[in-house]
Parts: C-alpha cells; structure tokens; sequence
C-alpha cells in the first residue's frame, strides 16, 4: 500500500502557520495518519455535499478541509480554520 503526500495550497498553508501550536500539533498528527489512509475510520472523516474528493476531519472546533487527487496519491489540503469560518465561500 502506497503512502499518500500531503500538499497545502498556499492559503491552507498560511491558514495553517496562524493556529495555536496546540491546534496545529493535533492536525501534525492527523495529517501523518491521513497521509497512511486519506480514508482513516480513526479521524472521523466526512465527505463535503456538492463536490467530488473533498473531505473534512475535525479537531476540537478546528476542521481541515482536504482534497484527495487519487492518480497521484495527494492529499490536498484546500482550507484550515475554525468551524465558524471554514465552509464559507470566498
């Protein structure tokens, strides 16, 4: 079984560096079981309404919205924040 890298766009990745060292230490380890199974029973991962390959997973009241590109085996992560903000449109 192949292991799956996990990019950021770059505003996921700015998004990313502006959580507290706490928050951002639960979603390192999140990421790291991710990147073994984009699929993962263990993250509670749910599949987004009204697009194709994207999925969430929640940290307390943070949620990282990612993008699974198969073809290439990456996780893209597309949108990190708090519940409030992140299924906003831009």
């Amino acid at each position: 079984m192949a292991a799956y890298t996990v990019e950021f766009v770059k505003s996921a990745e700015k998004e990313f560096l502006r959580l507290s060292a706490k928050v951002r230490e639960k979603f390192i380890d999140a990421l790291q079981l991710l990147s073994i199974s984009p699929f993962s029973e263990l993250l509670l991962v749910k599949k987004l309404k009204g697009a194709e390959n994207v999925y969430r997973i929640r940290v307390g009241a943070y949620r990282l919205i990612y993008e699974i590109i198969g073809d290439r085996l990456v996780v893209l992560v597309i949108k990190v924040g708090h519940r409030r903000e992140v299924y906003r449109r831009r």
